[in-house]
């Protein structure tokens, strides 16, 4: 164990935007001993908060589905790739031909464009701090689209995506990691979290066999084939458990700690003790 990417939201981040201390103490164990760390997300980088507030996290963090590779020492971009204006009209015309209850938006690096009705609630900061309009009106043909969202109040997101993901594939990677809403996460062609992770574990010279990743949904299936040990939390959604081939405990019982511990138990070495004390 080399390297440890692990998801956020549900993987060790529950609703109430805490990670446990049980989860912090595991993830302090592993830089003791010398195992490298990096968060693999959805969550676009002005949601990385949590990191940092309360793991103090200050190294890289893969957001937006791999689409963003972000230095929060620096709060810059390391990369990014994006989808043309162009393509992300043309992908939300077919959508809109397929769903037409579906609405949408879009996360750039320098913001997030929505759609009238996209947020439901209206007390939602969301819609305090930027102004709903159509995309072809807020997007520029410099806008790079890092993440194209689309959101329908009927049905799943699994039928959401059965019915959307073939019709778009020339124009986007598309996939979902909401829980309860019916919301597609859409990205450059080729991007998601596994392409970036291995990229920039090839950068620190690791192997995939050397690597430990966690997630709960879809958005994490490519990452967690690709690790040498890939875990689905038992919480999660049926297609993150089929694709790792293991699980870790539920998140409720911080399944993520348990195995990093168990993890760290076998490797022993220097200061990992004394940060797993009392752990349990």
């Amino acid at each position: 164990m080399r390297l440890v990417a692990s998801d956020i939201d549900g993987t060790i981040l529950g609703h109430d935007g805490k990670i446990s201390e049980r989860t912090i103490r595991a993830f302090d164990a592993c830089r003791a001993a010398g195992v490298e760390l990096v968060f693999v997300t959805g969550r676009p980088p002005r949601w990385l908060y949590p990191l940092e507030e309360q793991l103090g996290h200050s190294g890289t963090v893969i957001c937006s589905n791999g689409a963003v590779v972000w230095d929060l020492e620096t709060n810059r971009p390391l990369s990014a790739q994006g989808i043309s204006k162009d393509d992300v009209l043309e992908a939300r015309r077919i959508i809109k031909e397929l769903r037409p209850d579906a609405l949408f938006a879009a996360e750039t690096l320098s913001g997030f464009h929505l759609e009238p009705g996209f947020i439901e609630n209206e007390t939602s900061e969301l819609l305090q701090e930027f102004v709903p309009a159509p995309l072809a009106e807020t997007l520029t043909e410099d806008d790079a689209v890092v993440k194209f969202l689309a959101v329908t109040r009927r049905g799943t997101a699994d039928e959401f995506l059965a019915q959307v993901r073939p019709a778009v594939a020339h124009l986007v990677a598309t996939t979902h990691s909401a829980p309860r809403d019916a919301l597609l996460e859409m990205s450059v062609p080729g991007v998601n979290k596994a392409v970036t992770l291995a990229r920039y574990a090839a950068s620190l010279g690791i192997d995939a066999k050397d690597v430990v990743a966690f997630g709960d949904m879809p958005n994490d299936v490519e990452m967690l084939r690709w690790a040498g040990d890939g875990y689905a939390m038992a919480s999660g959604h049926p297609a993150a458990i089929h694709a790792a081939g293991q699980q870790a405990p539920h998140f409720d019982d911080d399944g993520v700690a348990q195995i990093l511990e168990a993890k760290l138990a076998a490797m022993g070495g220097a200061g990992t003790e004394d940060h797993l004390a009392g752990a349990n």
